[in-house]
């Protein structure tokens, strides 16, 4: 570390955003000049490998420095449980700590926000403020006990109901900019105390359903009715609702305002920032959670698959201790973790509670750093650097998806449609990812691997697993070289670090008691994001 290190952190997640879809990765529609203008200052990051295609457990890796197979939080346990967070963490170290987002999974609810001296979630029936401070440890405590979990999902649902209606395409106004507004105040009210801060904030808007402010209607989706064109990925998806050619342009052309919208209130932040001389003394990260798929292998929506449109995202980071410009080298969204402790100079790894497990700042896991993924010379593997000491590949778990699999099959059955449970709407999958190669294990249908440097829109399956091809699966191709080998060699380390392969199907019917035990939990937080109706 420098000592000229910035004392505060801005952590931005562009929730749903394709890599693909801006300027500083080679989009040529003018959608972020914002980011353009920030990706001259910071380091762009062509190879950032998310721990998972959606945003609990991305954000629960991205606050533990832990792989989803062992914080757990997924569909089927929706919840961070036994782990000391990051916020937490740098809350304990004397940092102020701050978590805005409109996104639903990042809630008291969730745990995911525990730590945050401040927090806000945008519903009008339950505001943030509700949630924040000695009222969230309440909370916390409501969920933690089998018999008030009940009340306080049913306390959540009351808002989520609202925010539906609210966040809808009638009208409703996005809250990003609410989200940039109350972090200005939080960095104002951090620097009037003289307290140095983290902020977390996610950006909602390019999140189905797409319903952009009109400006940015106009200017990138002329003509398009938001409210005509497919907002239900799972329609399409189970196959009761057909898009063609002039609709993916519309939908295409929405997605696109939305992060032309986002990209305007991430740069009025930035100005200020700058205007207010509190830029030099702030690390920058930009990433996205996941991306999305608009057509691509015949799937909409970022469930179901593993495809680079879904897991290799956007990463773009500003602070002295990188030198600026693009590199090429395998990187993880898990590692941003350990960039945070080590900006802001904490060692971590105390746990927050006798029960819970913290994880230390790893410096072969932080991007400032000059053993940065020189995996061998960590003292404590975990399973990724366990399974690729050389750090060039990085994995990524997707557990059974319960929820949408509920909604899929609704969707099918009134289309008169019937889904063969050996399909990848069933499938649990993990994959090994270089930048010349990806294997994907998948528990139901046949393996996937795709030679990513020659092939990178993944049209060619080279998974050699002949045997397992079905009907509705054309038979892979033999792999034809070292690339493919070596990432499915990394993936079977991995899981073998990680307790075993998923190569069986899942025992259960994901569909029958596991998803009503989350109907009684959970359901009534997912209605906004569009998981179910």
């Amino acid at each position: 570390m420098t000592q000229e290190s910035p004392g505060n952190v801005l952590f931005v997640v562009l929730d749903t955003v394709r890599k693909d879809r801006l300027g500083p990765y080679g989009y040529e529609r003018d959608t972020t000049p914002g980011l353009d203008a920030f990706a001259e200052e910071a380091t762009v990051f062509e190879n950032a490998v998310a721990p998972a295609p959606w945003t609990l457990p991305v954000h629960a890796s991205l606050f533990t420095g832990m792989y989803p197979h062992r914080h757990g939080a997924d569909q089927e346990n929706p919840y961070l449980e036994g782990a000391t967070t990051l916020a937490e963490t740098l809350s304990a170290a004397g940092y102020e700590t701050a978590c805005y987002s409109s996104n639903a999974w990042i809630t008291p609810y969730t745990h995911l926000t525990d730590g945050f001296d401040d927090q806000d979630n945008f519903f009008e029936v339950m505001p943030g403020d509700f949630l924040s401070g000695p009222l969230a440890r309440a909370w916390k405590t409501m969920n933690d006990n089998e018999t008030l979990r009940s009340l306080a999902d049913k306390l959540v649902s009351l808002g989520n109901v609202a925010h539906e209606y609210l966040a809808s395409g009638s009208g409703a106004d996005s809250k990003t900019p609410a989200v940039i507004d109350r972090t200005k105040s939080f960095v104002d009210d951090a620097a009037a105390a003289d307290d140095d801060w983290f902020a977390f904030i996610n950006l909602m808007d390019a999140h189905l359903p797409y319903h952009p402010p009109q400006e940015y209607v106009d200017e990138y989706a002329p003509g398009v009715d938001s409210t005509a064109v497919c907002q239900n990925s799972k329609e399409y998806n189970a196959g009761a609702r057909d898009i063609d050619d002039d609709e993916w342009v519309d939908i295409r052309n929405l997605y696109d305002a939305e992060i032309a919208h986002i990209d305007d209130q991430l740069t009025r932040l930035f100005d200020w920032l700058k205007a207010t001389d509190r830029w030099e003394d702030t690390a920058v990260v930009v990433c996205a959670d996941h991306g999305e798929l608009l057509g691509e292998h015949d799937l909409y929506g970022h469930e179901f698959a593993l495809y680079d449109q879904l897991v290799n995202v956007p990463l773009l980071v500003k602070h002295p201790d990188l030198d600026g410009g693009r590199r090429e080298d395998t990187v993880e969204l898990l590692d941003c973790y350990h960039t945070v402790l080590d900006a802001l100079d904490v060692d971590g790894g105390e746990p927050a509670a006798a029960d819970e497990e913290a994880v230390p700042l790893d410096r072969t896991r932080s991007l400032l750093s000059d053993s940065y993924r020189l995996f061998a010379d960590s003292s404590d593997p975990d399973p990724g650097q366990a399974a690729s000491p050389d750090g060039t590949h990085g994995f990524v778990e997707y557990s059974r998806p319960v929820v949408e699999l509920n909604q899929l099959e609704e969707k099918a059955t009134s289309a008169g449609i019937e889904l063969p449970e050996d399909s990848r709407f069933y499938s649990r999958m993990r994959a090994a990812r270089s930048t010349a190669a990806k294997y994907v294990r998948i528990d139901r249908i046949p393996d996937e691997a795709y030679r990513l440097d020659e092939d990178p829109g993944e049209t060619r399956n080279v998974a050699s697993e002949p045997e397992r091809a079905s009907e509705s699966r054309p038979e892979a191709d033999e792999p034809d070289d070292a690339a493919v080998e070596a990432a499915e060699t990394a993936l079977g380390a991995f899981e073998s670090e990680a307790g075993g392969a998923w190569t069986d199907a899942a025992e259960g019917e994901v569909s029958d008691d596991s998803l009503a035990d989350m109907e009684e939990e959970a359901t009534e937080r997912l209605r906004d994001l569009g998981y179910v109706e």
